[in-house]
């Protein structure tokens, strides 16, 4: 039976595909006000804005690819029963090559709209057409981002946290472990669990943690040896 390998990816993974995050300097948050763009008020607020700031994001997606991290996290996935619990919204570790049906969005997912009026409707779109405005209606549907914005629950937190508490080994990848409630995870890992750490500038951890204080692409190329050769 193959081993149970969790990743729990975060902006860092992406960040190497040129995707730009929020939090570093020079990062999203000093163009746009967070409360503006990524939370329920700033929706409601003005919501032209934020679908504008949707359309960027996905436009850039258009213009990355995955990288050697996501690639080397996909192919571990023939020698380990893998599942990815990722805070990115980009579909990257899709694109690499790990199946959908074996990735958690805690936050949402950039190339999909949901319905206004019933969540439970969701739509994806197709590049090259992937703006939206607030008068863009699907199927009569008036719709929004299908993104978890701040002031909103995050609704895919349990079953992120059963599929910590099931993994033999956790690997914590690319996060500043500052964001709640998805910094919280590694807290669900079995106590004979392996945990691996990825970030250049890691936060800290406790001493079972095996830091790995790398970027995620030479990280995971370290990491990817170390678990083979075991």
């Amino acid at each position: 039976m193959k081993k149970k390998l969790v990743f729990l990816t975060g902006a860092g993974v992406s960040a190497e595909s040129g995707i730009r995050t929020f939090r570093d300097a020079d990062g999203l948050w000093e163009q746009y006000p967070v409360m503006d763009v990524c939370s329920a008020t700033g929706f409601r607020r003005n919501p032209a804005l934020v679908h504008q700031f949707y359309n960027e994001r996905r436009r850039q997606l258009g213009e990355v690819e995955p990288n050697a991290a996501h690639i080397a996290i996909a192919r571990l996935a023939e020698k380990f029963d893998v599942m990815v619990v990722t805070q990115n919204v980009d579909n990257l570790h899709e694109r690499a090559g790990v199946p959908a049906d074996r990735i958690i969005h805690l936050h949402g997912e950039l190339m999909k709209v949901r319905a206004i009026d019933d969540e439970s409707r969701v739509y994806e779109l197709c590049p090259p057409d992937v703006d939206t405005t607030p008068a863009t209606v699907i199927d009569g549907h008036c719709v929004r981002p299908h993104i978890v914005f701040f002031e909103e629950a995050v609704p895919m937190i349990e079953p992120a946290a059963r599929e910590v508490a099931e993994a033999d080994i956790l690997v914590v990848i690319g996060t500043s472990l500052n964001v709640y409630p998805a910094a919280g995870l590694i807290n669900f890992a079995r106590r004979d669990a392996e945990i691996y750490y990825i970030d250049p500038a890691p936060a800290a951890v406790a001493s079972r943690v095996r830091v790995i204080a790398e970027t995620a692409t030479k990280g995971m190329e370290i990491l990817e040896k170390e678990l083979l050769e075991k």
